[in-house]
């Protein structure tokens, strides 16, 4: 019988339903040009060919009108937002939103990714996940129950080092994979996961490189050719050091990546990095960070050996794990994961700092001892010694690794979500049972602001902290153990051990006790000594308001190095015109309290600018009528005279620069930003006071030439075509350095009564050009010295100088692998800070026999039981052979000319991290005028006897 229309209708219909999909349409043309692309077929994982070509979606092909990894192609940042947007105005499988802005007003923008179904639900599984991450909240429920209705949440972080440029890109074509694909293995990750893309973690500096790629890049055909990879600014502050902000939370970019945490609670951070062949998954050589939960460093494990066997299986060379950093810092950006309870991990692929393709030797490229060539227990299928690199092969590695995490977690949901619960069961269990119990920061500090500071630190850790509000420690604050994020607690504030016999170098800092780098007095305590009901959580930031005691018309300010004694001296100049700041330079008495030199008396305050001051920058005062008298001597004293600071900069090296910036600044400390070309141009000292030389890297050579003359002109300037450069400072020309005119120009500005202070290797620097000449170099690594960034133990050698008012005689900073300095035995008063409490041996006293006088009577031996113990060097962290530093300079002031400069042979400005070191450098600005006290009697006055005389002191 002949079907009629409907009844055809009707069975084509049935066909259609019982019949099997029909496979996914592929794009063609993207998968020729990934082969294209692509240097070696050795270089091409499977897992990246393939990409659909989905009829509703754009892929980057049909939206930019290339491939991701095209030769020569990069993407600013509005472009990779645009594209974005378009997906996720095409597809109801991904999402975006803004999270914050960076320093220079660029968007930061987070993509998430998943199921129709859990795109619609993004806020029940941030409910859910927050709920694993404090079991306190779990109570008596069924956890399993809760992690059965969970997403497992991973997120990516790309571009945070600008130059690293494939996964910016790579996260594009990743992010349309996820969406389009139809693959059992992608479906599976989409139903059971939800991504997280952070496509450009650093916007301000993306943009920078690209234009730099652009500008000065594309063109060039070898990669070793010397000319810089990268522009001398990425952020308007950090540059490879914006992954190392994880403590302090100071810049933008980390900020960034702390509220997306905090908002979700991934379970997986991902950061993809580039530097190393041809593609790492992090685990670390160890020692491993001593108070992160054994899980987590399991999780480590299991998944790099799942993405290398994965690797493996599609036949890719050059992927290794192990020998690359160690897994002891806690300060890195996505550590926020391991801090808390998550998973922290990263990629180093081998990059070209662009969309070139270059012939790459690794030859010379060793990795815990190994060349990066051989085959290894952890590197089962090496590299040649030479590669044929793309940008496209580059892109192909990333991928394929994140595509193979991605697929572990998302069949490993159930066990990496209760393992995450289950870590902060562990916290719980240890804040209860083991000791210590409970950490106390006392109301009674040296400077109370920063005891404030410290709380505002722990509570960005989202690490609980509670204030006694009665009983009799009233004002304390009380960090209690028995919280989720115990072991981060215990972390930050406690001593670290770092093994002197790790058989590795240390990857980066070692110490970060935030008790010692804050200034701050912290006790752990075994048993918590303060009633709950005395106890209130601190739910808000918290800030100490200085008090005003007694009455008058002047105010006393007993100094303690307080860290915002100098921005209230600024503040007073446009504040309070009548203001003047005195600063005592020979202890005092007052109403029978002993005060030190460097007390500081304010005149000419009115009642409501005393109190405003005192309130804004927590600073403790004592109105009075009388004023304070000499103890034991005639009372001297100089009225500060604020300096005009400049902070130079070079064109090859900006990072240490920049935190100098950084600190300056949030500390409201006036300066003007100056370089070579202002060098160049002289009259240095008509315009300032004081030039501070942050930490620079190389030498004297580097510092006088900087970027070589054979790549310029080199502008970095902004223009239409190159709208990021020229931020935060520009010139013509970044070639050649202040030369030996500008070197000249620097010496005549000390010469001529100016103060130059330089830090850390910056010092070095400043010995080899001759500007100083009574200080020489100290090969201390010649002695086995190995001092990776550590608190340890110094000694006032000048305790009366104003360097170190405000310092007990003995007091700890932070340092590390810098250089050392010494001067001649005659010239030992030039040092004012020594490293350790022994002096050096050349200053022992001899006591044997000296020809020529008479015979001394034999000296008994010291008894070793009545001898005071020398208090250990190392604080927290770990140092080599540290007799090959005891006794040597760490501050160093040093006359030339009129003026003279003080050397510091560490950074008292390192990363914004040791604030308690700064008032160091603070000294020299408030000082600045008067750092020959007390040798020039011309300086000083006595207490009372007219400004005038007081401004006469040189600085000579």
């Amino acid at each position: 019988m002949p079907l009629n229309r409907f009844s055809y209708a009707l069975l084509l219909g049935c066909v259609l339903l019982t019949a099997p999909l029909r496979a996914q349409q592929i794009d063609t043309t993207y998968n020729q040009k990934i082969k294209e692309y692509t240097t070696d077929p050795r270089f091409l994982p499977t897992s990246v060919l393939n990409l659909p070509d989905d009829p509703r979606v754009p892929s980057p092909r049909k939206h930019f009108g290339q491939i991701i990894g095209t030769p020569g192609i990069l993407h600013r940042t509005t472009e990779i937002y645009g594209y974005y947007q378009k997906l996720a105005q095409a597809s109801p499988n991904l999402t975006m939103q803004h999270v914050s802005t960076t320093e220079e007003g660029r968007p930061i923008q987070l993509v998430a990714i998943g199921s129709e179904d859990a795109i619609k639900r993004l806020d029940h599984y941030k409910k859910q996940l927050a709920l694993l991450a404090d079991p306190r909240q779990v109570g008596n429920q069924d956890v399993s129950k809760i992690i059965g209705d969970s997403k497992l949440v991973y997120y990516l972080n790309g571009g945070m080092h600008s130059p690293e440029m494939g996964s910016p890109e790579m996260l594009m074509e990743l992010a349309y994979r996820l969406i389009t694909s139809q693959a059992e293995e992608i479906k599976t990750i989409r139903d059971n996961i939800i991504v997280l893309i952070n496509p450009i973690s650093e916007p301000d500096g993306w943009d920078k490189q690209v234009d730099w790629y652009y500008r000065f890049t594309k063109n060039r055909k070898e990669y070793d050719d010397g000319f810089p990879k990268s522009p001398p600014y990425w952020g308007k502050y950090t540059v490879h050091d914006n992954n190392r902000d994880g403590l302090q939370v100071s810049q933008a970019i980390t900020k960034a990546i702390y509220r997306i945490y905090y908002d979700w609670h991934p379970t997986v951070m991902l950061d993809l990095h580039e530097s190393v062949p041809l593609l790492y998954i992090s685990t670390g050589t160890g020692p491993y960070n001593e108070t992160i939960d054994p899980i987590t460093i399991g999780e480590w494990q299991i998944m790099a050996n799942h993405d290398i066997t994965t690797m493996a299986a599609q036949g890719i060379p050059g992927v290794f794990t192990w020998a690359f950093y160690d897994g002891w810092y806690p300060g890195y950006g996505i550590w926020v994961a391991n801090n808390h309870n998550s998973v922290g991990r990263f990629y180093e692929t081998f990059g070209n700092a662009g969309a070139n393709t270059y012939l790459r030797d690794l030859a010379e490229q060793k990795y815990a001892g190994d060349p990066a060539t051989t085959k290894e227990w952890y590197r089962p299928a090496p590299p040649t010694e030479k590669v044929y690199w793309s940008y496209r092969n580059n892109i192909n590695y990333m991928q394929a690794g994140v595509l193979a995490s991605l697929s572990y977690a998302a069949n490993n949901r159930r066990l990496l979500l209760n393992n995450f619960y289950q870590k902060g069961v562990n916290n719980l269990r240890k804040g209860t049972n083991e000791t210590p119990r409970a950490f106390v920061i006392p109301q009674k500090q040296r400077d109370p602001a920063m005891a404030a500071y410290l709380v505002n630190q722990l509570r960005t850790q989202a690490i609980e902290v509670h204030r006694a509000e009665s009983g009799p420690n009233q004002g304390d604050y009380v960090v209690l153990l028995n919280q989720p994020y115990r072991n981060l607690a215990v972390s930050l504030l406690t001593k670290q051990n770092y093994p002197k016999e790790a058989k590795f170098p240390p990857y980066d800092d070692i110490a970060w006790t935030l008790g010692y780098l804050n200034g701050v007095e912290v006790k752990a305590e075994d048993s918590v000594k303060y009633a709950p009901a005395d106890l209130r959580l601190v739910s808000d930031e918290v800030r100490y308001a200085g008090k005003i005691d007694g009455e008058g018309t002047s105010f006393m300010l007993n100094y303690k190095a307080q860290n915002t004694v100098l921005p209230a001296m600024y503040w007073l100049k446009t504040q309070a015109k009548q203001g003047k700041a005195v600063v005592l330079d020979t202890k005092s008495v007052l109403d029978k309290d002993t005060l030190a030199a460097g007390a500081v008396l304010f005149r000419g305050l009115t009642a409501d600018q005393a109190r405003r001051m005192s309130t804004q920058f927590g600073l403790d005062l004592k109105a009075i009528k009388t004023e304070p008298e000499g103890l034991g001597a005639p009372l001297r004293q100089h009225e500060v005279s604020l300096p005009r600071v400049a902070i130079y900069h070079t064109w090859y090296y900006t990072q240490d620069e920049g935190w100098a910036r950084y600190t300056f600044e949030q500390r409201g400390i006036p300066y003007t930003s100056i370089h070579k070309d202002h060098l160049k141009a002289g009259d240095l000292r008509k315009k300032f006071d004081v030039i501070l030389i942050p930490r620079l890297v190389g030498s004297a050579a580097n510092f006088i030439h900087e970027i070589d003359r054979k790549h310029g002109p080199l502008p970095f300037t902004k223009t239409t075509e190159f709208p990021a450069h020229g931020f935060p400072d520009a010139t013509a020309d970044m070639t050649g350095g202040p030369g030996f005119e500008g070197l000249q120009q620097l010496k005549q500005f000390v010469e001529a009564g100016g103060v130059l202070v330089t830090l850390d290797n910056s010092s070095a620097i400043i010995t080899e050009t001759g500007i100083v000449r009574d200080l020489e170099p100290y090969n201390a690594m010649a002695a086995g010295l190995f001092h990776p960034g550590s608190v340890v133990q110094v000694k006032a050698r000048r305790p009366e100088h104003p360097v170190l008012y405000g310092f007990p005689e003995t007091f700890p900073i932070f340092r590390g692998n810098g250089p050392l300095l010494q001067t001649r035995k005659y010239n030992r008063d030039l040092m004012l800070l020594q490293y350790g409490t022994k002096p050096l041996k050349d200053e022992e006293e001899y006591k044997g026999l000296i020809m020529g006088m008479p015979d001394r009577k034999p000296v008994k031996p010291a008894d070793p039981k009545t001898t005071p113990k020398e208090p250990s060097y190392v604080l927290s962290g770990m140092v080599r052979n540290e007799q090959a530093i005891i006794g040597h300079g760490g501050i160093f002031n040093v006359p030339v000319g009129a003026g003279r400069v003080i050397a510091f042979t560490f950074d008292p400005l390192h990363r914004y991290l040791n604030h308690h070191d700064a008032p160091l450098l603070w000294n020299v600005l408030i000082n600045w005028n008067h750092l020959d006290t007390p040798a020039n009697p011309a300086a000083v006055t006595e207490l009372g006897s007219g400004s005038d005389k007081a401004k006469s002191g040189g600085g000579h």
